[in-house]
């Protein structure tokens, strides 16, 4: 897949791995059509897209909300002459044994981690579709194949990314819709405190964006749908 001039769509693109796509992506060659809750990192993350001499579409809201994924997918395609990738990566986690998890912090989690990537998914689905060639990439976590204590609802979410994933990949294959599943490890984002020592073992959000661009750029005949990440030595 030649990423020049394609079109790419990041949810969550305001920070962490997120940022890293939009940024790696546009250095790869794409414009970029980025959605955050905050108009500050959107508006820094278009200015270094528009430095190495790409397009940016930038747009502040909440992906749990229907509306605005709706208004932002199709504004997105109309802008930017259509979409070639999405990159479903907006994700919270709220962390605590399931006996004290609150029912409004794993509503949350289920809006945005599953209902909203799918939300995406669907509404990106007819334009991405109109391309000879095109990707979704579904950024789920390697909590998503295992569990731990304090993460009921999180890794609830997770697994069900990948389980979407899995059938998306069936389902569209045919279309020329190639589906990717990366699930990283640890990494080293603002999602999770870590100490000094932590930080230096786990991934960087460059290294999980570096790997699945890669993968992208895979002839289009060919199609990775899952990889596992994992720091080399945690």
């Amino acid at each position: 897949m030649d990423l020049k001039n394609k079109v790419a769509v990041v949810t969550g693109a305001g920070k962490g791995i997120g940022r890293a796509f939009a940024v790696m992506l546009a250095k790869e060659g794409a414009n970029i059509a980025a959605i955050s809750r905050s108009q500050s990192d959107l508006q820094s993350l278009a200015r270094e897209v528009g430095d190495v001499g790409k397009k940016a579409f930038i747009q502040e809201g909440d992906i749990s909300r229907e509306s605005v994924i709706r208004d932002f997918i199709n504004s997105a395609a109309n802008k930017m002459g259509g979409l070639d990738i999405l990159v479903n990566n907006a994700g919270l986690g709220h962390f605590g044994r399931i006996e004290t998890l609150s029912t409004a912090d794993w509503d949350s989690m289920f809006d945005v981690n599953l209902r909203a990537l799918f939300l995406c998914t669907r509404e990106a689905l007819p334009h991405l579709k109109k391309k000879s060639e095109s990707a979704i990439v579904n950024v789920v976590s390697l909590a998503g194949k295992n569990s731990f204590i304090n993460g009921g609802g999180y890794t609830a979410t997770k697994a069900g990314v990948l389980a979407f994933s899995r059938c998306l990949m069936l389902e569209e294959r045919d279309a020329g819709v190639r589906v990717l599943a990366i699930c990283p490890g640890s990494v080293d984002t603002r999602f999770r405190h870590r100490d000094a020592e932590e930080r230096k073992k786990i991934l960087k959000a460059d290294e999980v964006a570096k790997v699945t661009i890669e993968a992208l750029k895979l002839p289009q005949t060919a199609m990775v749908s899952e990889i596992d990440i994992r720091p080399t030595n945690p």
